[in-house]
């Protein structure tokens, strides 16, 4: 059953990852997908992958946005639904962290997101469906973490607002936060069995969790199935933030 025929779904940072297996999922549920990215031979491959159309954009610069929701608007009009997915981890002690690296994380995490949900939502359709994806960082407290936790906390706090703000036009906004994920972010970040083996640990199912089950969460949440749901965040972690 395709349960997203007809609909318009826009996927920040879908090269990969976790917005790669949604936009599989989207597409296959029926939707047309525009995914996005910074990278433009990494966006061009996996739009041939996927079969959807690739954008080049850059989260962390609004102007990139604006250009972005004007292309998005003059090939499609509006859209139905909107899962802003792109983010980075960068991982210092509170004490030393850089400056540099502090603004980093927040232009794209929460300085980005913030922005792509604003200006996309004068082209949201009625009855849409937006998903932020937040993260059980802002949760579990992870050494090192400080500001990649607080980026997600400040985007689950954006996404009640939001969801009130929009729910006179019958636009939803929830978010999902996925705990250990296995996608290529965690060799970015120096994963090795040692620290494999020590996350696993403090998940209650001792495994990483897979980027097609985000996806099907993400989906139904985007679907009509959902649509009495707003203004709420789901764990997807194996029971880590228990």
């Amino acid at each position: 059953m395709k349960n997203l025929k007809g609909k318009v779904a826009v996927i920040t940072g879908g090269n990969s990852g976790i917005g790669y297996a949604t936009a599989k999922e989207l597409k296959e549920q029926g939707a047309q997908v525009i995914i996005t990215g910074r990278r433009k031979e990494a966006v061009a491959q996996a739009a041939k992958e996927l079969g959807v159309i690739g954008l080049i954009a850059d989260q962390s610069n609004v102007e990139d946005i604006n250009a972005l929701v004007l292309e998005v608007t003059q090939q499609f009009g509006k859209i139905d639904i909107l899962l802003v997915n792109a983010g980075i981890t960068k991982f210092s002690t509170i004490e030393l962290m850089p400056e540099n690296v502090f603004d980093e994380v927040m232009n794209v995490n929460f300085k980005g997101a913030y922005f792509t949900l604003s200006r996309f939502i004068p082209i949201l359709n009625e009855n849409a469906a937006v998903v932020l994806l937040s993260s059980t960082s802002a949760h579990i407290s992870p050494p090192q973490g400080s500001v990649y936790a607080a980026s997600k906390a400040a985007l689950n706090a954006v996404m009640k607002i939001a969801a009130v703000e929009l729910a006179a036009r019958k636009i939803r906004v929830n978010a999902v936060s996925p705990g250990p994920v296995a996608t290529e972010i965690m060799g970015k970040i120096g994963l090795d069995q040692a620290l494999e083996d020590h996350i696993t640990a403090t998940i209650p199912l001792v495994r990483f969790g897979k980027s097609i089950e985000v996806a099907k969460l993400i989906s139904f949440l985007a679907s009509d199935d959902a649509s009495f749901i707003t203004g709420s965040e789901y764990f997807i972690d194996g029971g880590q933030s228990i």
